[in-house]
């Protein structure tokens, strides 16, 4: 500890004489409005809380080293995979998907499994959950899905009618709730759950050949889940639990880990693959396409202030660097763009600027973006504001560009599936998968939730959990007192 004397100020660096009591006109007098030390102290508590997020409002956060074990130059240039050995610090972000900023952390629902990778050609957002795969798969059909998942607009609480309603008549969401009902629907912790990339994205080599890639964490830890009245009454009485449970391991040093692998598919296969290889709601089996070892990623460093380093945190899927790069699956084709606007709404346009989100590279950040609220650089000073220009500003980078994507059809708006069962036949092999307990568990979570929707609702959720598996719909309904 320092023995210099650790004096109060304003923000603005000036010495705070109390900070224990107002000034006011004599003893018992009013406050006076000259008392700038309480105006500012009031108006910067009014202005405490950013706003919350749309998504994935209540998370938990820290730090970690990404290691390459695994050789996979021949399939992407990316530095961050250029040797053996070679580290990256990344920064993680582990959240529900429905609930608010102070809603449980032992609810049945997805989890984000975000991270920031500090790479050396900036940062790379691997933005995902802790499911292969997601309910829909064009993302114009997000904004309704989310409202089902939020508070009635009269009620003001949340009900199981609007989801089944949508998910009734959006059949395409059948493989991602067999999983949300499953017991991998609740988490034992944050450390026992996989991360997925879910999209599908594309690995650029340098030779300029693209592949398309689906990425995967599996934990280290091994996947535990919990009970579902284990769960609820962790609800109640250690609504954080998930959040101080990841704290306290990584303080313990206990530091959770999980192995990345890869499943790479060649671009010219995807035109004639079973499935449409950037449909969200479907999965490249394994047996087609093996999963590759990369590396390891370890969480070992907790964060000191949960709002600069996790509530600022901005993650968004347009953040790739070279050899890194998208495919034309519909729903990142969105979150390109509703990630960042969404940070630029709740941080301000000058987001990328706070320390959490700025690249540790920080010399190699060269923007004509100026001004905007909290510019708080010296805002790239002298320098021209516009290109091309004559002094010296900085120019594009050929050299990293990608090979031409190839196009064909007209324009117009596509279904994506490619047979009528399409999407009944992965949901039907994930439940046949299943033991006989863990199929019953699944019944029983869906029954509990479904029952409290109207019955012509759960009438057409049972043709659909029939059409996956005749054996998955009966014993739904007869759960349900519908056989």
């Amino acid at each position: 500890m320092s023995n210099v004397p650790n004096k109060l100020t304003t923000a603005a660096g000036i010495p705070v004489p109390d900070n224990q009591t107002s000034l006011t006109a004599g003893e018992r007098g009013p406050t006076l409005l000259q008392d700038h030390y309480l105006l500012e102290k009031l108006a910067h508590f009014n202005r405490e809380r950013i706003p919350e997020r749309v998504v994935h409002a209540k998370a938990a956060g820290a730090h970690g080293i990404f290691t390459v074990t695994r050789d996979i130059t021949r399939f992407t240039k990316a530095k961050t995979f250029s040797t053996i050995g070679k580290k990256t610090e990344v920064l993680a972000r582990f959240s529900t998907v429905a609930g608010e900023k102070g809603s449980a952390d032992t609810v049945r629902d997805v989890r984000g499994f975000s991270l920031k990778f500090y790479t050396e050609e900036g940062n790379w957002d691997m933005v995902g959950n802790n499911t292969p795969v997601f309910f829909i798969r064009d993302g114009i059909k997000f904004p309704d899905f989310i409202h089902t998942q939020k508070r009635d607009p009269q009620t003001n609480v949340k009900a199981d009618t609007p989801q089944w309603d949508f998910w009734s008549q959006v059949p395409e969401s059948l493989h991602q709730v067999t999983i949300l009902f499953s017991d991998r629907g609740i988490p034992q912790g944050i450390p026992y759950m996989n991360g997925y990339g879910s999209h599908t994205y594309s690995f650029i080599n340098s030779d300029n050949t693209r592949f398309w890639v689906k990425f995967h964490f599996k934990t280290q830890q091994g996947i535990q889940c919990m009970h579902p009245d284990e769960a609820a009454r962790l609800a109640g009485c250690d609504a954080d639990y998930h959040t101080h449970q990841l704290f306290d391991a990584i303080e313990r040093k206990e530091y959770p880990k999980w192995t990345f692998y890869i499943q790479i598919m060649p671009e010219k296969e995807a035109e004639t693959y079973r499935w449409n290889p950037f449909d969200l709601t479907k999965i490249w089996p394994h047996a087609d396409y093996p999963l590759i070892e990369v590396g390891v990623l370890e969480m070992n460093c907790n964060i000191q202030n949960y709002f600069a380093e996790i509530e600022q945190a901005a993650f968004s899927p347009g953040n790739v660097v070279p050899g890194i790069s998208f495919s034309p699956c519909k729903m990142l084709q969105a979150r390109i763009f509703s990630y960042a606007d969404a940070h630029r709404y709740r941080l301000g346009t000058n987001f990328e600027l706070l320390p959490v989100n700025a690249p540790k590279a920080t010399k190699m950040v060269n923007t004509y973006r100026r001004d905007g609220a909290m510019r708080f650089d010296d805002n790239s000073g002298p320098g021209p504001n516009y290109e091309p220009n004559s002094f010296g500003g900085p120019t594009a980078d050929p050299a990293c560009s990608e090979p031409p994507l190839k196009i064909n059809g007209d324009a117009d708006r596509y279904e994506q599936k490619r047979g009528v069962d399409d999407d009944y036949i992965q949901p039907g092999n994930l439940y046949r998968l299943m033991s006989r307990e863990q199929q019953q568990g699944l019944i029983d979570n869906i029954a509990g939730s479904l029952k409290n929707a109207p019955k012509p609702i759960q009438e057409k959720m049972l043709s659909h959990f029939r059409r996956a598996d005749q054996a998955y719909g009966s014993g739904i309904a007869r759960a349900l007192g519908l056989a």
